[in-house]
């Protein structure tokens, strides 16, 4: 009896994770927010090309915002940078603040871009892949 209640309890868990899991790919396809805990999850969970190719999109949907973000702050750099009075003597000078949050966004952007290419090789099928080359 009590073996029985042990197996149900550990399919009732293992039913729940992979209802979770669906669930963070579900999210990811409609470009919900994700926890980078649940793409992490799912990075390691992957093993499908539908699984490869929703990490591609939101790796592509991260992109995206993280180039915009960059957009935004080249601006912002711009117009602060052409401030020049004696409130603005001080370091780090709110240009630089500026400067800093685009480039750490062109970074991230670069490092979204290079893991929505993987996870898009990823999901192509092994037989065209040989094919390209």
């Amino acid at each position: 009896m009590k073996g029985k209640s042990i197996a149900a309890s550990v399919l009732a868990i293992a039913l729940i994770g992979a209802g979770s899991a669906k669930g963070s790919l579900a999210a990811a396809q409609d470009g919900d927010h994700v926890s980078q805990t649940q793409v992490k999850q799912m990075a390691r969970d992957a093993h499908s090309p539908e699984q490869y190719k929703a990490l591609a999109r939101y790796y592509d949907i991260q992109q995206k915002n993280y180039l915009k973000q960059a957009a935004d702050e080249k601006q912002e750099w711009e117009r602060r940078s052409q401030i020049t009075t004696s409130l603005y003597a001080k370091y780090p000078k709110p240009a630089d603040s500026a400067r800093n949050l685009y480039e750490y966004y062109v970074v991230k952007a670069s490092e979204a871009g290079a893991l929505s290419t993987k996870y898009g090789k990823l999901a192509e099928p092994a037989g065209s892949a040989s094919q390209q080359m």
